[in-house]
């Protein structure tokens, strides 16, 4: 199979990777691959990620082969679901501590970088890493960073950072090995509210620039 790949992540779960380009086109077809295997007998939950999906089993697998295999046919019928997405506008300071390094990074001004970032409307691809964070496509590919060879060891909740082509908000505090250019008072993740994530796949984002401080 050599354009997709099926891996254990511990006894009780699979990841499928089929190797195609970061665009919304080919996530699109992440999430249908999702909804269809949650249907699966002996499937507990399919979760779609950044061009991956994740198999929760209710028992230990036996036929790997033909999960492989149903995976494999499921995405290459090019199967794909549109989600017509609420659309989210979110304040955001860019103040982030490696602003100025982005802007060195990339060759342009402090300014510019945020009127690239902030121009997209951002499609919610994936939630994922911790409760509530979205990774985000739409990234204008002038903004493309090496993610930190030295990761903080702690953000705070609210922080928007880049990495690559992708960008998100943390939606708590924790390490993070992207970029971090601005932040946000807005909470993407309450276990009291219903859902407890702001954010599903599908949803949209717009930045809007309230302070800029390199």
């Amino acid at each position: 199979m050599p354009d997709a790949k099926l891996s254990m992540i511990g006894s009780r779960a699979v990841l499928f990777q089929p190797s195609c380009p970061f665009d919304l086109a080919n996530q699109q077809r992440i999430w249908a691959v999702a909804d269809e295997a949650a249907t699966w007998k002996g499937v507990r939950e399919a979760v779609p990620g950044m061009t991956n999906v994740t198999l929760l089993l209710d028992h230990v697998p036996i036929e790997l082969d033909r999960i492989e295999k149903d995976l494999t046919a499921l995405w290459e019928s090019g199967i794909r679901k549109q989600v017509e997405g609420r659309l989210l506008a979110i304040d955001m300071a860019y103040d982030g501590p490696h602003l100025a390094e982005v802007a060195e990074m990339t060759g342009l001004p402090v300014d510019k970088v945020v009127r690239l970032h902030a121009a997209p409307e951002y499609t919610v691809y994936a939630v994922g890493s911790h409760a509530g964070y979205c990774y985000l496509g739409g990234l204008d590919p002038r903004l493309e960073t090496p993610r930190r060879k030295v990761p903080l060891p702690r953000l705070p909740g609210g922080s928007l950072s880049l990495a690559g082509l992708q960008t998100g908000v943390s939606a708590s505090a924790g390490p993070s090995g992207w970029n971090t250019i601005g932040s946000t008072g807005l909470s993407f993740f309450d276990p009291g509210r219903s859902p407890a994530a702001l954010l599903r796949p599908g949803d949209r984002i717009r930045f809007n620039p309230v302070e800029v401080k390199a």
